[in-house]
């Protein structure tokens, strides 16, 4: 399951947006040690998987999810130097930072003005200093250990710890390294922060969302609202993405029947809920895509990095599949939904029959044969 965790500094919405964006009950509190920690559910929107759920009418409909996570911490931020002693954060696969841009006098922000901008980067200082600290730390420790036995694994740990303290002094994010292979391997053992996918969510005014209208769509991002908030320098970095949205809509969006979500949505120029933005917003930024599995008891969208082999695949549904892999049945979603059937795709060739090395696409309808 693909892992998120919410940062934010105080007054921003962080934790009201968690709420909204997961299926969180009491059961999904758990104690971090210096905070408590909420976890929550969300299902990935797709509109490929409903139309294949009408098509099949399957016993059971399972969306791709991505789990979130939230610390509730006292103070004007839960603290970077906090997050990196906290498991939930520490195994997160991205950071999705809160920002406010809504003015709210009943609620003053508590550096006492709006500026998502200086926000923004206040917040990454907070996780290059706590990053800093734990390679300062670590490289401390290697050249003690360098002194007693030198060995090529500890001289290459060395220099590329070396590389991304300079780039931390710097005041650059380790996402902004271009480390490859071994090196990249290296690093995961230190979960280091700053190296994480950071999506920016821009919490608006009522105001600002209506006047964005169907700009707030393109993409799943609002590129007039990244502008607006002057975060179009800082979300030039690798690894980096913005979504838009306002807290105070998705509340009253939330105590809606479907239909009249949907005829208010409508209404202010949207397509869709900000918090789906959000939460697609944070599966793309991982390079993830889905594949899906479909039939009378179940359609299902799975979760994989994009370049994934069939093989690999295969393992994410069943272990004894990936082990008695024999071949791959594979149609994609245009020409199914086209013809109406996998039958009538068969009759026109479009089902093929693909290897363990196939690299999965995006929408990819899969039957995996094989052998117990």
């Amino acid at each position: 399951m693909l892992r998120a965790a919410l940062i934010g500094f105080s007054s921003s919405g962080k934790s009201t947006l968690f709420q909204l964006m997961t299926s969180l009950r009491e059961s999904g509190r758990s104690a971090s040690g210096k905070g408590e920690t909420l976890v929550g559910i969300s299902k990935v929107p797709d509109s490929r998987l409903d139309r294949l759920t009408a098509m099949f009418n399957p016993r059971k409909r399972v969306a791709a999810t991505v789990e979130f996570s939230d610390m509730a911490a006292p103070g004007q931020t839960a603290g970077a130097q906090t997050l990196v002693d906290v498991v939930a954060y520490k195994n997160a696969d991205a950071l999705v930072h809160v920002l406010r841009a809504f003015q709210d006098p009943a609620v003053p922000h508590p550096a006492g003005s709006i500026n998502p901008a200086r926000d923004a980067q206040a917040m990454e200082d907070e996780l290059i200093l706590a990053d800093l600290g734990v390679a300062e730390r670590r490289l401390e420790r290697l050249e003690k250990d360098l002194k007693k036995a030198r060995t090529a694994d500890l001289e290459r740990e060395r220099d590329v710890l070396t590389a991304c303290r300079a780039a931390l002094e710097e005041g650059r994010p380790l996402r902004a390294l271009d480390l490859q292979g071994e090196d990249l391997k290296r690093l995961r053992g230190f979960q280091f922060l700053s190296a994480k996918p950071l999506l920016i969510v821009i919490n608006l005014d009522e105001s600002q969302l209506s006047a964005e209208g169907e700009g707030a769509n393109a993409g799943g991002f609002n590129d007039r609202a990244v502008d607006a908030a002057g975060l179009t320098p800082f979300l030039s970095r690798a690894g980096t993405a913005a979504a838009a949205v306002c807290a105070k809509i998705e509340l009253e969006i939330a105590q809606l029947e479907a239909a009249d979500a949907a005829a208010f949505l409508a209404d202010l120029g949207l397509k869709e809920s900000g918090l789906d933005r959000v939460i697609r917003a944070s599966y793309d930024l991982l390079g993830y895509i889905s594949f899906f599995t479909v039939g009378e008891d179940e359609c299902r969208a799975w979760s994989i990095p994009r370049g994934t082999s069939a093989h690999v695949a295969a393992g994410e549904i069943h272990s004894d599949i990936a082990r008695g892999f024999i071949r791959a049945e594979v149609v994609g979603y245009d020409p199914l939904v086209t013809r109406g059937s996998m039958a009538a795709c068969r009759d026109r060739g479009e089902v093929r029959l693909e290897g363990k090395d196939y690299i999965v696409q995006d929408g990819d309808i899969i039957n995996f044969r094989f052998a117990t």
